[in-house]
């Protein structure tokens, strides 16, 4: 008998996935934030538990700012300051835009916000904008990617003094005043591990640049666990019971309000003031979103034990800046400059 030649294999049939579909704008960043939320809600810090989640947390926002210095070359800070029209319409946009639309939603208490809620909802609005999604978000839509930089960074180091100056001015005695003890917590815990990574890049420039990845879980994870602590102080201190589900309801209505018009007004805003397609890229994510991991420290130093709920609206904004940018990101890296768009910026810039 002659051996039966064995026939090829059957291909396997690929394993199939659980995957979000791709329109849906939900990354594991945003579950984590909700999965850290849920925690604190279940198993909150208290006593030497919140103590020591409290300096942890401290000591993230810290390291985090100081990473932040540290990956600014101060060459592109430089580049940077010649495109100053590009940086005063961010500055413009987070530091007066946004304001002005916060102190316009004060009609709507107390049939829609809370006093407490729209003192948090104002309170965001005076927030800096953010450094790494900026960029992440200007990268992916093919914008200007060392404006986003540049801008992110300016718009935080003048947060530090700007965001409790207007919110002493605009808040008062929401925030318990405004103490020079507080101005120094700030200040050392923001500005000044800027400033130190900023002196210390030379020598460990390369080495961030070569463990990226790794920094960016680290950027992260600091963000969570300050998310952690500030939504455990709520917890113990009971003050969850003041927000009901309709009124968490009004606040994401009113806040989806707010993103769409800042998108709205940094896009085009910026094209009638005159810039090209890839700086009005950069200006609309630098322009439209407030940091969280700025927000957190100055709230606990300014609102003190209510600042679990002074937060809320700034974790639920930036978690939804998150979503929707990701999806125009996409949108922005597909799409060409019209002809439309080109008539007006070359109109804009006549002459």
């Amino acid at each position: 008998m002659t051996a039966r030649t064995p026939g090829p294999t059957p291909a396997r049939a690929p394993r199939r996935t659980l995957r979000p579909p791709s329109w849906l704008p939900v990354d594991g960043y945003v579950l984590a934030l909700l999965g850290t939320v849920a925690l604190a809600a279940l198993l909150p810090a208290s006593g030497t538990a919140a103590d020591v989640t409290e300096g942890a947390s401290t000591g993230a926002v810290a390291f985090l700012f100081f990473l932040y210095g540290a990956r600014l070359s101060t060459r592109e800070a430089l580049d940077g300051l010649k495109h100053w029209r590009l940086h005063l319409t961010v500055l413009g946009s987070t530091f007066l835009l946004f304001p002005l639309l916060g102190l316009a939603a004060r009609g709507l208490v107390p049939a829609v916000l809370t006093p407490q809620l729209y003192s948090g909802f104002l309170f965001l609005c005076l927030v800096p904008s953010t450094i790494q999604s900026s960029i992440a978000f200007t990268s992916i839509a093919r914008g200007n990617v060392p404006a986003a930089i540049c801008a992110g960074s300016f718009s935080s180091l003048a947060g530090i003094v700007l965001t409790p100056l207007l919110a002493a001015g605009l808040l008062g005695g929401s925030t318990g005043g405004l103490s020079a003890d507080g101005v120094l917590k700030i200040v050392f815990q923001l500005l000044v591990p800027f400033l130190a990574g900023q002196f210390l890049r030379r020598w460990i420039g390369g080495l961030l640049t070569r463990h990226k990845k790794v920094l960016g879980y680290v950027d992260r994870g600091s963000i969570l666990l300050v998310v952690y602590t500030a939504f455990s102080q709520g917890m113990v201190a009971g003050v969850w019971h003041l927000v009901t589900p309709a009124r968490l309801g009004l606040l994401l209505a009113v806040e989806a309000a707010l993103l769409a018009a800042m998108l709205a007004l940094t896009w085009y805003g910026a094209r009638r003031l005159g810039f090209d397609r890839a700086d009005r890229i950069a200006i609309q994510f630098a322009g439209s979103k407030k940091s969280l991991a700025a927000g957190l420290p100055m709230a606990s130093v300014l609102f003190g034990p209510q600042a679990s709920l002074a937060v809320l609206p700034l974790m639920l904004f930036h978690q939804m800046q998150l979503m929707v940018c990701a999806v125009i990101a996409k949108r922005r890296a597909r799409d060409e400059e019209t002809p439309r768009e080109r008539a007006d910026l070359a109109a804009a810039t006549a002459p």
